[in-house]
């Protein structure tokens, strides 16, 4: 294996706008803010709100004529 050809990796903290805190490990070498996190997501915490596609399609077909 050739010396000094893999960048390092080192321990870095992610900082979520929620004020979730996750320890890493990154080749970036420095801390990390994002907005959304796993412990803030919608669809990780279970309050997502899930759309009628069925009634949006059956309106788009009920529209353009298209039959099942």
């Amino acid at each position: 294996m050739k010396a000094d050809l893999h960048p390092n990796y080192s321990e870095v903290k992610i900082t979520c706008a929620c004020g979730n805190v996750i320890d890493t490990r990154s080749t970036l070498a420095r801390d990390i803010t994002v907005e959304i996190c796993s412990a803030c997501h919608p669809f990780y915490t279970g309050q997502q709100k899930v759309m009628d596609t069925a009634g949006r399609v059956g309106r788009f077909d009920a529209r353009y004529g298209r039959k099942k």
